[in-house]
């Protein structure tokens, strides 16, 4: 059996976050959504892709690539 790496996007959107030195109030503003939301954001395993497009090109950074690895190993694209 092929075991599969699990992301929690929520973390790794906010680990992003933290690691760039931005706040929650500004990736609030760029979204846009409140505050409260973006915690439940950060909360949430799973997330819509368009969603996910969005905070990729807010914060700069490919969260897709990170599932990549899972995707290619399991030959299903």
């Amino acid at each position: 059996m092929i075991e599969i790496q699990t992301i929690h996007i929520g973390k790794a959107i906010q680990g992003k976050l933290k690691e760039q030195g931005r706040t929650v109030t500004w990736f609030s503003k760029q979204i846009p959504c409140t505050r409260n939301h973006c915690y439940k954001i950060f909360e949430n395993p799973n997330i819509n892709t368009d969603l996910l497009i969005r905070i990729s090109n807010i914060l700069e950074h490919n969260f897709f690539l990170d599932y990549s690895p899972n995707v290619l190993k399991n030959n299903t694209l």
